[in-house]
């Protein structure tokens, strides 16, 4: 619940009344671009192992193949981040330049074609190709979309609509893990077809949003030139003392999310798959199988756990990327943001050296998925409000974007760690040390709190 101030004794006391129909039509649209662009990063993310294991095992090894799928996940991942940045900074710009609206179709159109293309790869060069590209439109249409719902939405309103953007792109994960559980039976190139889908909603965009009035106005007094009206500039980011420090903090607290989420949070499903595959090995159910059916029995048990494991994880980020929005309203920007990332830290560690079995896996993937992905609802409802209308979109992308280069070698180096610390008598001794190394990324964010401006209760810039 938001308060209404002195001076607005006659507003609604709730946030979400007394709002126009048009926002609220934003807000679902944005909503929706959002969640689906969330689907398509993770039907990856679910079906890495698998797909680079269909990929990989006639080429590589039998005794080879599990140290090399993980070393190529990291890659590709890594891959996946570097593309998202680049679209981050590209359609960061075009979205101040060109306009919200036509961003968001340009990024929409773009991830939903090349997630659908990723189920015709052959060869692990072409899945980074189509893996890079998805991820030049996944980065570009969260600053779109986050612009979008900060400058339709009204002040009293605009924290807890933009915390319900993020918040719900935890139901695209969730998407995201129905699709893999219903499909995995089947094949993973299914998967990624599915993914094409969201392409049918830039219809409806085109059709109702226009450009908000505040980056019309921006456009307006672009069009005079001179110091201060630069629109689309990622050098004016730096043009003022409070501009570069908003920026640098903002790179900080995105490197840290970003980093402590790609580079290990959305690494437990491998984690879950090297620990239950000799389990349901084991299984009475599968060794009534004949042989020849049981690793394909065992590789379907798998993945529809890691799916529902997923889901769990994503009911927690859909509680932690609401209440951090909750929470920030209440006591702060800041004082949120250091708490959430200082139990990310201590969940990723509870849940990489505590997971077991399928019990432990539900009871720490659940922590897990509020506090690490938390951080994010901070990204949409406190990026906005560091930048001006002329630079918002370009400020919000090159935060998040450039957080996303300094952060792509976090799941990288978790392949290669994993690797050194790889123990022949516990396949799962690898990921834990490394995760455990990685997610120190989290301390990052508190340097960037420490000259990170407060800005609870203010209004956005002009």
């Amino acid at each position: 619940m938001t308060q209404s101030s002195a001076g607005e004794a006659s507003a609604p006391r709730w946030w979400f009344q007394g709002v126009s129909k048009y926002a609220w039509m934003v807000l679902i649209i944005c909503a929706l671009g959002w969640l689906f662009d969330t689907m398509d990063q993770h039907l990856f993310t679910l079906v890495r192992q698998n797909s680079l294991t269909d990929l990989l095992k006639a080429k590589v090894p039998a005794e080879e193949l599990d140290g090399t799928v993980k070393a190529v996940g990291g890659w590709l991942t890594a891959v996946f981040l570097l593309g998202w940045a680049t679209g981050g900074f590209l359609f960061g710009m075009i979205g101040d330049r060109l306009g919200r609206t036509r961003t968001m179709v340009l990024t929409i159109l773009t991830y939903a074609a090349f997630t659908g293309l990723n189920a015709l790869v052959r060869e692990p060069w072409q899945y980074a190709i189509c893996r890079f590209f998805t991820a030049m439109g996944v980065g570009g249409e969260f600053a779109a979309g986050a612009a979008l719902v900060a400058e339709v939405w009204p002040e009293r309103s605009r924290t807890m609509a933009l915390g319900t953007l993020q918040a719900l792109s935890a139901v695209g994960n969730m998407t995201a893990a129905v699709v893999t559980y219903v499909l995995s039976a089947q094949s993973w190139r299914y998967v990624f077809l599915v993914g094409a889908i969201p392409a049918l909603l830039v219809v409806w965009l085109r059709r109702s949003v226009k450009e908000p009035e505040k980056w019309v106005r921006a456009k307006e007094v672009s069009k005079g030139g001179g110091v201060g009206t630069e629109i689309g500039s990622i050098k004016a980011l730096f043009s003022t003392k409070t501009l570069t420090r908003n920026t640098i903090a903002g790179v900080l607290l995105g490197t840290a999310g970003v980093g402590g989420v790609w580079g290990v949070g959305f690494f437990l499903p491998d984690l879950l798959g090297s620990v239950m595959k000799p389990v349901f090995g084991q299984a009475p159910t599968i060794l009534a199988l004949p042989e020849a059916e049981r690793a394909a029995a065992v590789t379907t048990a798998v993945q529809e756990l890691k799916s529902t494991v997923f889901f769990v994880q994503q009911v927690g980020a859909f509680i932690g990327m609401f209440g951090y929005a909750a929470l920030s309203q209440r006591i702060g920007r800041k004082p949120a943001l250091a708490l959430v990332l200082g139990l990310a830290f201590v969940a990723v560690q509870a849940a990489f050296w505590g997971l077991r079995d399928p019990m432990s896996a539900y009871l720490l993937a659940f922590p897990m998925g509020v506090f690490c992905l938390a951080p994010f609802a901070a990204y949409a409802v406190y990026f906005p409000e560091l930048y001006p209308t002329r630079l918002r979109a370009t400020g919000v992308g090159f935060c998040y974007n450039c957080a996303r280069i300094l952060a792509a070698g976090a799941p990288f180096a978790l392949g290669k760690l994993a690797q050194h610390f790889a123990d022949p008598t516990d396949e799962t001794m690898g990921i834990r040390k490394a995760a455990t190394i990685i997610a120190f990324i989290y301390f990052v964010g508190f340097a960037g709190l420490l000259f990170a401006p407060e800005t609870r209760g203010k209004p956005l810039p002009e």
